[in-house]
């Protein structure tokens, strides 16, 4: 399989590392959720993920929950609730869209809060190794302390600087030796939740969280890391940075996939625009099978606008897929698909080519129509094709997820409302 590579921007042959293929995405941080943007970025790791599990592979997944930040605490806030009831309670209203939506559950579902330990320990290891310093009771990483900053986004300084600020950096923090050096650990502000430290009472900085869950469960190198592109910098640079020096300059992760955004009214999809398609209500319309072909109908890495219209169609699309499955099956000749079997891998290796895998299920679905209107034996035609959609989540004559994605979920769901889908 091919998949690009957004650390060496370019396409290159994957293969594990070991036994299992390690693969590491970054979550949600709930406190308004699930809008279509989500549902893009899990629903093509999901594909991606199963497409690894059917050719073999044995993965190992975690995704993460951050549940402590400063997008929670203000929303908290402002509508008066704890901040943990509302992590807590936006979680489990993401857990059950992607339920829904039939996505695959992680192995490891780690939310922040329950690694504090962990966290300290990796400051510590940063401050050991000369990278970090503490100022008014926060560590803060010195970029000037490494150079390799910078290696995964490709962007200039000033660059940097724009974007880090447009996402949660503050240049003007007086005890920042520069405005790029991000927090590791955030001093106690008042009426915020803290925990006790080697620097103070404070929490954890943002990106200090993942590097730690993702190096505590996957180990210190990780065969995929990914998210949506708006993670790539500063998150994602920063994470290299953090867990590269932390663990003695070993490279955090093999390949970094990322997911183009979604756009709605000419701008990027987002909570701070307001211009947001949630899943749920979609779901109210739509199948969750036909959502998903929307999606996969989009390649990960190419940008794109949302459409009613395309919506539609994709129910279409979805409708006929299903009726080839459901199409009888008679005794004459045998439909030959290994035509069919060929291009679908084909396309999956070239870099998860999702809409050309659709576009080969379309032509196995209308091949299947037209031999079972002739009296012709379509069971093995049938089985390549449910096997294929199933890669891409797709249920088709079934109407509930599959089992093992709602048991999956159910065991993370509980930790965070007590209650099971049912």
């Amino acid at each position: 399989m091919n998949l690009y590579n957004s650390l060496t921007r370019q396409i290159e042959e994957f293969s594990p590392r070991g036994s299992e293929v390690t693969v590491y995405v970054c979550g949600i941080t709930p406190y308004d959720t699930t809008h279509l943007g989500h549902a893009f970025t899990y629903v093509i790791f999901d594909v991606l993920i199963r497409y690894l599990e059917a050719q073999g592979h044995t993965v190992r997944y975690t995704q993460n929950v951050t549940d402590i930040d400063d997008d929670i605490l203000r929303k908290a806030k402002e509508v008066s609730e704890d901040w943990q009831q509302l992590a807590n309670r936006w979680t489990a209203h993401f857990i059950r869209d992607l339920i829904a939506l039939n996505v695959r559950p992680p192995d490891h579902y780690p939310r922040a809060t329950t690694f504090i330990e962990e966290i300290i320990t990796t400051v510590q290891q940063l401050l050991d190794a000369g990278v970090g310093y503490t100022a008014g009771g926060s560590v803060y990483f010195d970029l000037d302390r490494w150079e390799d900053f910078g290696k995964l986004s490709g962007l200039d300084r000033p660059t940097m600087l724009e974007t880090a600020n447009e996402r949660g950096n503050n240049p003007d923090d007086p005890h920042k030796r520069a405005p790029l050096d991000f927090v590791l650990w955030q001093a106690k502000a008042p009426g915020e939740p803290s925990w006790p430290s080697p620097w103070g009472e404070g929490r954890p900085g943002w990106h200090i969280e993942c590097s730690t869950m993702a190096t505590q469960l996957m180990g210190q190198t990780i065969d995929i890391h990914g998210g949506g592109s708006d993670l790539e910098f500063p998150h994602h640079e920063c994470e290299i940075a953090q867990s590269e020096c932390a663990t003695g300059q070993r490279p955090f992760a093999r390949f970094w996939v990322h997911t183009a955004m979604v756009h709605h009214e000419g701008e990027k999809m987002s909570k701070s625009l307001g211009n947001l398609i949630m899943a749920a209500d979609l779901l109210q319309i739509y199948s969750a099978d036909a959502i998903r072909v929307y999606l996969a109908g989009h390649h990960y890495r190419t940008p794109w606008e949302y459409a009613e219209g395309d919506l539609q169609k994709a129910q279409s699309r979805a409708d006929r897929l299903c009726a080839a499955v459901s199409a009888l099956s008679a005794d004459g000749d045998a439909v030959d698909a290994t035509g069919f079997a060929e291009g679908f891998t084909q396309a999956m290796d070239d870099d998860l080519n999702t809409p050309a895998a659709l576009r080969t299920l379309d032509q196995l679905a209308d091949q299947i129509l037209a031999a079972s209107e002739r009296a012709q034996n379509v069971d093995e035609a049938q089985t390549l094709l449910r096997q294929s959609a199933s890669i891409l989540g797709l249920r088709l004559d079934h109407s509930e997820p599959e089992q093992h994605v709602t048991e999956g979920w159910n065991r993370h769901l509980v930790e965070f409302d007590g209650k099971k889908r049912t």
